[in-house]
């Protein structure tokens, strides 16, 4: 007998239950399907990410990886009769277009079950709610449940659970994406286990006091390789002591990523549209000079250093410091009265770690229109912003190099070397506005 294993969000062998079910008394294929849906809709670096991960993956099984390419819905029964599979494993996917995707192979295997054991998340969604069955629309109700609902321990798998088929005599074998991109985040299953541990037993002691510091090197930057799956976050917590304040720091910041992936799952329409309806009558800007504005927030070249840096340092590398993203978020929503719609697919297009629950829900918190959202009036202050989390000025200088040289890089006396431009709105004008705007709307 016979299972086909087709790996998604979950590129990796040790903790994985679903390769365990897989295994189980009969040999294994393992596939990937390099859907040409999600390939367009997934920028250069994301792709470039994926497939080294893939490449690193089939290495770590000897060469036993087949990568197809095509719809789902037509390459995973057409493989799996191949291989006469009594079943296809995966972990379960959650988010609207997996959950259409895998209804079509569902229909599509026939008698064939498709079988998911495992998830990406600590805590699957769905599996925390109110007592009611109500889903929660708050973040730390749902916090709170969620710990008392608690978790499984890693899955103890690796190569050597299964026994592999070759994929030699299987037709289909595709090339594995390689944009040529360049990426300073290696892929893969060692490296997101070494970087993990060289943050556990160095940063996340410190991690309560620096994660807001992009002039510091205070986070673990996991969030590619979790958004990949290279590793599961039991294995993460495995290693962890809850009792430091570091440790239920990054906790939270985990269950944060279940929170939204669960919010995602119980109102799939927010991938795009207002989670709180009562936004969709707030007025934005979309004319000839929101978009002249728009590409120069892209650009880095809003005449705000922290928000330049931080749009710089994402267009340069595909990721950006979290409390630099909530900077920009804010800056673009409420500076610039933009749809957030417009900073989020850009984010997409151009994060390495792009997670469509985390992303979109961030976006939604910082334009006060998602769940448990940030308060419509609070407008962040760039250059106060700025000076609180990077005072030196270390991060600024580091991606605005026309400021390298400048006594005060936060710009608050209004100084400003001739190659840096003015800047584009008048923050407090545009705060106001920003307030004329939310008025009445509530969170």
């Amino acid at each position: 007998m016979s299972a086909l294993l087709w790996f998604r969000r979950d590129l990796r062998l040790r903790d994985h239950p679903a390769l365990l079910a897989a295994a189980e008394n009969q040999d294994v294929l393992a596939c990937f399907v390099v859907d040409p849906r999600l390939e367009k809709s997934s920028g250069r670096r994301r792709l470039q990410f994926l497939g080294d991960t893939l490449r690193q993956l089939r290495d770590d099984l000897d060469g036993r990886l087949l990568v197809t390419r095509g719809p789902a819905e037509e390459q995973i029964p057409r493989i799996a009769d191949k291989i006469d599979a009594t079943a296809v494993h995966v972990s379960a996917d959650f988010t609207p277009y997996g959950k259409r995707r895998d209804e079509k192979v569902r229909a599509a295997l026939g008698s064939v079950p498709l079988v998911a054991t495992g998830s990406p998340y600590l805590v699957s969604p769905g599996r925390v709610t109110k007592d009611d069955g109500e889903p929660y629309r708050v973040f730390t109700p749902f916090l709170r449940k969620w710990r008392e609902v608690g978790w499984r321990k890693p899955a103890q798998s690796s190569a050597a659970s299964a026994r592999w088929l070759d994929p030699a005599h299987v037709i289909g074998q595709c090339k594995i994406p390689d944009p040529g991109v360049e990426l300073d985040l290696a892929a893969g299953e060692a490296a997101a286990l070494s970087q993990w541990e060289r943050f556990a037993g160095d940063g996340l002691d410190r991690y309560a006091q620096h994660r807001d510091r992009p002039d510091l090197p205070g986070t673990s930057r996991m969030s590619a390789h979790l958004k990949f799956g290279t590793i599961h976050p039991r294995t993460m917590l495995a290693s962890m002591n809850l009792r430091t304040t570091g440790a239920r720091t990054y906790l939270r910041e985990l269950a944060f990523r279940d929170f939204y992936a669960a919010v995602l799952h119980h109102w799939p329409a927010s991938v795009w549209r207002n989670w709180n309806g009562a936004f969709d009558s707030i007025e934005t800007d979309t004319g000839a000079d929101a978009k002249r504005r728009f590409e120069a927030w892209k650009a880095g070249e809003t005449g705000f250093p922290i928000v330049d840096a931080g749009m710089r340092q994402l267009r340069e590398t595909g990721f950006m410091h979290n409390r630099v993203r909530m900077i920009v978020a804010s800056f673009l929503v409420k500076d610039l009265h933009l749809p957030w719609q417009w900073g989020a697919e850009w984010f997409l297009d151009q994060l390495v770690d792009g997670d469509v629950a985390n992303n979109q829900h961030g976006w939604q918190w910082c334009a006060g229109c998602g769940t448990d959202a940030a308060p419509y009036f609070r407008v962040f202050n760039p250059t106060t912003q700025g000076v609180k989390f990077d005072p030196a000025g270390d991060y600024i200088r580091r991606w605005l190099p026309e400021l390298s040289g400048a006594d005060d890089v936060h710009l608050r006396k209004g100084e400003r070397p001739q190659r840096y431009p003015a800047p584009i709105v008048d923050h407090g004008a545009e705060r106001a506005e920003a307030l004329r705007r939310y008025q009445g709307i509530g969170s």
